[in-house]
């Protein structure tokens, strides 16, 4: 195959290679020992040596090689196993380049456009193997070819798929091709003579619509911050429009919110993307949300069968799906019956004998001496040899986790390890009770011993006894454990209200986290010894809010509920420190407590944190609020009437925010509210949806003839709070109190005021109605509303933070808003070509830059996007406002200038950092542009080895980090302050660096650096109309300054002098002293006097003074970023 050149210093190093065919420019090379018939020691060793070494480091046996007559460098240009394929290349350099070869002059332009054609053929290969990956080869590596044709990005940029479509400008359609590429997506058009082309980046899409007009059937409408486009006449839309989506979303993912929401590993590896990814990509993640699997669950094989339902006497029809660690069933009507088998609990799977009854039978037995029959199974034996090749696996982990955790327990005592103990200082017998009961692991739901006492307690027994009796004769039908057939009988008396006695377990079952504890024994009780006793934030939040969750139940009016509750969350904040604590989590975890065990609270709060509802407890809680956006296009859709007399949706989606953070815990009363936990635990987030559209339906009559958001809010409140249930027969208690919900006595003054009338409902009547009028809404409508609406949320962020960046800036600069925006366009442009395009470490180093926080003082919004000194040199040719002669001394300018403005030395600049050097060079006086070029001359800006900047270390701390201090492992104890005080103290630091700043006078310039200021100052005037005047002027002051300089030295010298005279007569040492004054006292000039003297000349005045106008050169640099950008990095790419 052929290969990047490698250049090979010795031709024939150790005589390891025998040539096999050669000519002026090729060598065709044999590696020695490799087809020998005859045994010679030379070969012999050879071989040897080849067999020895492990498979990354063996020697192809044949190469081709690049060789330019004279010289003792030759390059590898191919190599291979096989002499034919080797054949084929050096007979394809034999007819097309050999002939090319000898009308080259210069030999040193042989081996560039050797390496060139080399390289290009590599390309081709590339292509071709990106080409057969789909469905039709030829005419994909067109489209590529056409692809890099019209649109001029890097090789890098992978198309992904395309598609014949129309762009709508005005009326007139244009008809051409939608390329869709992983960070772009382009449309070419070529009709009459007339081209039409763009690009539009996955990171300025806002959102994606279809829509429909008069004059075609659909449409899809892509918006940007700037405008929208309009495409339609697709041969299969629904396709393009998913592709679309998901496109989008991952790149926005990847782009805007990598640290904060977690994407696949193969989607992590943009050019792995493609087509059939994306396909399988989509139906993993619905089969992951349909199941409620773990996120890393990775999906195999897919079928088509029929399982034996027992409960219906007949075989169900419907698709099997194999993850990692579970079989899963669901009939061709999502919810009709679901079945989950978690790997860990099968005995075996085998193949039992086919007939005409039962076609392909696979029979899956468990350890609970349970089989179920799947027949009509496509490709049987393959599917079932890999499912028994993951089965053995998982037995031989168990065996093995067996085994050390039987070792484990021998050395140990005989009785369970439950309680933890922590050295304590005090002698106090309360304190050291209080110490074991913080870290005492409950083996018993609080419920046991903490019951709410509430009126009519024994018509609640008896309705508990009927529900456990029905749960009883279903469990016989169905099936118990994880394992059991779900269908709509469950969901019928999961609407009814899990018997308390029931519910604890029930929630283990239908959220699968059992298998979780199963396959984690003893992770809890680690977890616990480890993070009790450590402080943090997270901790700090979680002792906060202990006793706000559910303050009205005596189990969290005692210190045994307070110590589980803490042991939990701080648990669940060691185990994922990206989550930590959000709020709301004290609230559902306090209820989890109520019904399940310690350990098993922890698992259920994993499982619903991590599984159950994605991305809702992440930094920016992006999860919720992609659900609310969802909601929102729910009530159009669902509830047209109610969205025609409500035009601002957005006050009711808003409520939603709490209902689904809380799952309706903070809003219904207790009973009720636990019973929308079991729904959800059958239903997952779909039970969310449909109960709050619910809500509102019942309410929609009142809502329609609200004046304001407020009433709105006080409606809904109310009528949630007189929802009661079966359980509780007095008057319905009030929710647990909420950071998220509204306060009571608002409550009670806002419903005074509107004369709301009070409605008790029941909240199996209403779980009831949700089913019967959305119960039709299925996951996988959920998960594509999920993927638009994620777009909306992400660019919704994005804009908030331009915002503030923008307000944070604006008050220091003179340059316009407007174009203040521009320029921050561009610089996070200048990030996400590096992400684009750039190699792996310049990528991960941009991506870190973005999303580094918490280790500096800095504020959140300067951390959102930095530049490194690449990418500011990019920015810098486009924007500085005078023009260069030479590239190579404004490459040196832009170094000195990112040395400037990088003032923490951490080798970042941050957008306010580089809008004030901007606004210097644009709306500053000519005395601070003199300034900014005095220090550009001056150390730190101008170091003895600034052809390697690199040399510039950064210190590990800077000296104004106040917010956190990163100290290395093993160090001192943190030291914690209160954040107002860091945040003063960051105010008065900054406000003393602006002192420094005004007050501090610039330091002298010498003789060298006063040349470095002449030639960049030479090298600004180059192609300016009056470029012989400014010449002839900078000619003059430089003359006038060196005079400067020089009185002023001698000056200096003669004092000098005079002072060792003096000392002379006194008898002092008079050879050091004239050394150390040679040293110290040499030729310097000041920035007044620079100054002064470039006043003295009217030209150069005159130029300093001209005003540049920014906009034309930022709508310059908008044309020029992309290209310039992606040049340079392709280059960099093929030079590595």
């Amino acid at each position: 195959m052929w290969l990047n050149p490698e250049e090979v210093l010795l031709k024939n190093a150790l005589k390891l290679w025998v040539t096999e065919r050669s000519n002026a420019f090729f060598l065709l090379q044999r590696r020695r020992g490799h087809g020998e018939s005859t045994g010679r020691i030379t070969g012999l060793l050879v071989g040897a040596l080849d067999t020895v070494l492990d498979s990354n480091a063996r020697v192809t046996p044949f190469r081709i090689l690049l060789q330019v007559p004279g010289s003792q460098v030759s390059w590898v240009i191919a190599s291979g196993a096989a002499i034919e394929e080797l054949n084929k290349h050096w007979d394809w350099l034999l007819r097309n380049l050999l002939h090319s070869l000898s009308v080259f002059e210069n030999k040193e332009d042989v081996a560039s456009f050797v390496k060139g054609k080399v390289k290009g053929l590599i390309a081709e290969e590339v292509r071709g193997r990106q080409a057969a990956q789909e469905e039709e080869p030829e005419k994909f590596r067109e489209a590529l070819l056409k692809f890099e044709l019209h649109f001029g990005l890097p090789s890098s940029e992978k198309l992904v798929t395309y598609y014949s479509c129309c762009c709508w400008k005005g009326r007139v359609p244009r008809q051409g091709l939608l390329y869709l590429s992983i960070n772009h997506m382009a449309f070419y058009s070529f009709l009459l003579g007339k081209e039409v082309k763009f690009v539009i980046p996955w990171a300025e899409v806002t959102r994606l619509e279809r829509v429909s007009t008069g004059l075609m059937t659909e449409a899809i409408l892509v918006h940007t911050r700037q405008r929208q486009r309009e495409f339609s006449m697709f041969l299969n839309l629904d396709e393009v429009f998913g592709v679309v989506g998901q496109l989008a979303d991952i790149a926005l993912r990847r782009l805007l919110d990598s640290e904060g929401l977690e994407l696949d590993r193969v989607l992590q590896q943009p050019a792995r993307i493609t087509k059939r990814v994306l396909e399988e990509q989509a139906l993993r993640e619905y089969v992951l949300a349909l199941f409620r699997l773990p996120r890393g669950e990775r999906l195999h094989e897919v079928a088509s069968c029929s399982v034996w339902t027992p409960h219906a006497r007949c075989h169900t029809s419907g698709t099997l799906y194999t993850a990692d660690n579970y079989l899963c069933f669901s009939s061709r009507e999502e919810g009709n019956c679901i079945l989950l088998i978690p790997l860990a609990e099968v005995l075996s799977i085998e193949k039992a004998e086919s007939t005409n009854l039962l076609p392909n039978p696979v029979i899956v037995s468990l350890r609970t001496k349970k089989a179920f029959q799947l027949i009509e199974l496509q490709d049987r034996d393959e599917l079932v040899e890999s499912l028994n090749s993951r089965l053995r696996a998982l037995q031989w982990k168990q065996s093995m986790f067996r085994s050390k955790k039987d070792s484990r327990r021998s050395l140990r005592s005989p009785t369970p390890y439950y309680t933890f103990y922590y050295d304590t200082g005090h002698s106090d017998e309360e304190e050291i009770e209080e110490q074991v009961l913080r870290n005492t692991v409950n083996s018993e739901a609080l419920m046991t011993a903490f019951h709410q006492n509430q009126p009519g307690t024994n018509g609640n027994k008896s309705m508990e006894q009927v529900k456990e009796r029905l749960w009883d004769e279903h469990f016989s039908e169905f099936g118990r454990g994880v394992h059991m057939f779900r269908t709509e009988k469950i969901q019928r008396l999961v609407a009814m209200g899990i018997p308390e006695s029931l519910r604890g377990e029930l929630w283990m079952t239908l959220s699968d986290a059992s298998s979780e504890l199963e396959s984690h024994q003893g992770y809890y009780t680690s977890l616990v010894k480890k993070s009790m006793g450590q402080s943090s934030l997270a901790t700090e939040e979680i002792e906060r809010d202990l006793h706000r969750s559910l303050p009205d139940h005596p189990a969290f009016q005692n210190p045994t509920g307070i110590a589980a509750l803490r042991r939990v969350l701080t648990a669940y904040a060691h185990r994922n420190p990206k989550i930590g604590y959000c709020q709301s989590m004290n609230i559902l975890a306090s209820v989890l407590l109520l019904y399940a065990k310690e350990e098993e609270a922890f698992w259920l709060l994993v499982a619903v944190c991590e599984r159950m509802l994605p991305d809702y407890f992440n930094r920016r809680v992006i999860g919720a609020q992609v659900d609310q956006s969802v909601f929102e296009e729910l009530i159009r859709e669902r509830l047209p009437e109610l969205a025609e007399h409500v035009p601002d949706l957005s006050a009711l989606s808003s409520v939603s925010l709490s209902w689904f953070l809380t799952l309706f815990l903070s809003v219904l009363p207790f009973h009720s509210a636990v019973c929308v936990v079991d729904c959800f635990f059958f239903h997952g987030i779909k039970a969310n949806f449909q109960l709050g559209l619910a809500v509102l339906e019942a309410n929609a009559a009142q809502l329609s003839a609200c004046t304001d958001d407020g009433q709105a809010l006080m409606i809904l409140t109310g009528f949630l709070e007189q929802v009661g249930s079966e359980a509780s027969s007095s008057p319905p208690s009030s929710p647990p109190s909420s950071p998220l919900s509204s306060p009571p006595a608002a409550d009670e003054r806002g419903r005074s005021d509107s004369e709301v009338p009070v409605v008790h409902a029941n909240i199996t009547d209403l779980i009831n109605e949700s089913y019967e009028k959305f119960g039709d809404l299925t996951v996988r409508q959920i998960e594509r509303l999920r993927c638009r609406h994620r777009i909306r949320v992400l660019q919704a962020h994005e804009d908030t933070t331009k915002e503030n960046a923008l307000r944070l800036v604006t008050p220091d600069v003179s340059i316009p808003s407007e174009n203040l925006a521009d320029v921050y366009d561009l610089f996070k442009t200048e990030h996400f070509i590096s992400l684009y395009w750039g190699d792996s470490s310049s990528a991960a180093a941009a991506e870190a830059a973005a999303w580094s926080y918490m280790d500096s003082g800095r504020s959140y919004l300067e951390r959102q996007y930095r530049l490194d000194r690449p990418q500011f040199k990019s920015l810098y040719g486009l924007l500085v406002p005078w023009p260069g002669d030479s590239n190579q001394h404004m490459d040196t300018v832009a170094n000195r200038t990112f040395t400037l403005l990088d003032q923490d030395q951490d080798n970042l600049v941050t957008f306010r950092e580089f809008a004030g050097w901007l606004d210097t060079l644009y709306c500053e006086e000519l005395n601070e542009k003199v300034r900014l070029l005095y220090r550009l001359h001056i150390p730190p800006a101008l170091t003895e080895s600034e052809d390697d900047p690199s040399l510039m270390k950064s210190p590990l701390l800077s000296t104004n980090r106040p917010l956190c201090v990163n100290k290395p492992s093993g160090g001192e104890e943190e030291v914690k302050e209160d954040y107002q005080e860091q945040l003063k103290r960051m105010l008065r630091d900054l406000a003393k660096e602006k002192e420094k700043d005004v007050k501090k006078p610039l330091p002298l310039m010498n003789q060298r650096e006063f040349i470095q200021f002449c030639k960049t100052l030479y090298s600004m005037f180059h192609g300016e109309a009056e470029e012989n005047d400014l010449f002839q002027a900078i000619a003059t002051v430089t003359s006038l300054v060196l005079q400067i300089g020089e009185a002023s030295h001698r000056g200096l010298s003669s004092s000098e002098s005079e002072v060792t005279s003096q000392e002379e007569v006194k008898g002092a040492q008079p050879t050091q002293t004239a050394e150390d004054a040679g040293a110290d006292k040499e030729w310097t000039i000041s920035f007044a006097q620079i100054l002064a003297s470039l006043l003295t000349e009217q030209a150069l005045v005159n130029f300093f003074e001209k005003p540049a106008d920014l906009t034309e050169k930022i709508s310059e640099a908008k044309e020029k970023q992309y290209q310039q950008r992606a040049g340079l990095l392709t280059l960099q790419r093929r030079s590595s």
